[in-house]
């Protein structure tokens, strides 16, 4: 376990040419609003995991079926291109698109089910590692399944590749150098649950906890929360100690790699910030917590028996509150309101 306080909290850019995170939740809204599966997730009171008065957890499992929050991110990124060519956009309005991208879970899936409702094909790229049921159910999407390479960076790079070779559009949930406009809408897509959560909440938390792999989901919520709340959250940061991409790079006050061994983690052991996300974070973000794979679960045991089973990835925010000396660290005292995301459905 690692913590360290945020110096560029409400300071400058860590990324110069990429842009902080979209807070216009009322166009993700709007959107959202033509779907029939777009309906709010429900935050539960799980004030009896921890030693605080309130633990509200934002459950994400149910999200538009698809079982994460992800769900918001490359579906709404493919409607609003269907919106922008269509102003009553269907089954055919992207017909002859194509979108590509790489996956280790769930943004496979929002883009295989967002192609399929606005009539584009997706194609999905996995590592040799990827379990062959999570290859099926991105087929059950409609999506074409194609396997390469030994990690998620390269079949990043086969799929980056892919688009380049064959004029298709490259759907990344992260952000880098160059390729900005898309992931930005796609973090935008992520604002529908923090605006929920807000609207839910019976009270401002005192904080609000948030686990990263490449940062969109905590960006997102982050930047939000600083225009709905101000500075009345102590919002904290929770990365895998094996890939602590956000915590090192604003140790370093710029974008580094973060190299280190697998983490139980997956869909959190990302080893490079989205660059938007981090742009985000430093600003907005107080304190950058890492956990070891032990910590978080060994808590998962727990949280199941409450109703709120989860993935590591999912529960690792939870889990940083269910740690006392975590807690500890976060300055979460036995009066403090808490928010956590439970990030995605068990495996």
């Amino acid at each position: 376990m690692r913590i360290i306080k945020n110096p560029h909290r409400a300071g400058n850019k860590l990324a110069p040419s990429a842009p902080y995170p979209s807070t216009d939740a009322t166009r993700v809204a709007d959107l959202l609003s033509l779907c029939p599966a777009a309906k709010e997730t429900p935050l539960v009171d799980a004030s009896d995991l921890a030693q605080v008065a309130h633990l509200w957890v934002k459950d994400e499992r149910a999200r538009m079926n698809l079982g994460s929050f992800k769900a918001l991110g490359a579906a709404y990124v493919i409607a609003r291109h269907a919106a922008e060519k269509s102003d009553e956009p269907g089954v055919d309005t992207l017909t002859g698109a194509t979108y590509v991208t790489a996956s280790a879970g769930n943004h496979g899936m929002s883009v295989a089910a967002g192609a399929r409702i606005f009539g584009a094909k997706a194609v999905v790229f996995i590592a040799e590692t990827v379990p062959e049921s999570f290859a099926e159910r991105l087929r059950e999407q409609g999506a074409s399944v194609v396997r390469s390479g030994a990690d998620y960076a390269a079949s990043m790079e086969a799929a980056n590749n892919a688009a380049d070779e064959n004029g298709w559009t490259l759907l990344s949930d992260s952000s880098w150098e160059g390729y900005f406009e898309i992931p930005y809408t796609l973090m935008e897509g992520y604002l529908q649950m923090a605006a929920e959560a807000v609207a839910q909440c019976p009270e401002t938390p005192t904080h609000i906890i948030l686990q990263a792999g490449v940062g969109g989901l905590a960006g997102a919520v982050a930047a939000y929360s600083r225009t709905v709340w101000g500075d009345a959250p102590k919002i904290v940061v929770v990365e895998p100690e094996a890939a602590p991409a956000l915590q090192s790079s604003i140790a370093a006050s710029k974008c580094v790699f973060a190299d280190g061994p697998d983490s139980i983690m997956g869909r959190l052991d990302c080893k490079e910030p989205s660059l938007i996300a981090l742009n985000g974070l430093a600003r907005d973000a107080d304190l950058f917590l890492t956990l070891s794979d032990d910590e978080v679960s060994e808590q998962l045991g727990t949280l199941a028996a409450l109703g709120l089973e989860t993935t590591a990835s999912g529960g690792a925010g939870v889990a940083a509150v269910m740690n006392d000396a975590a807690r500890h660290s976060m300055e979460i005292e036995d009066h403090s309101r808490v928010l956590c995301f439970l990030s995605e459905v068990a495996e």
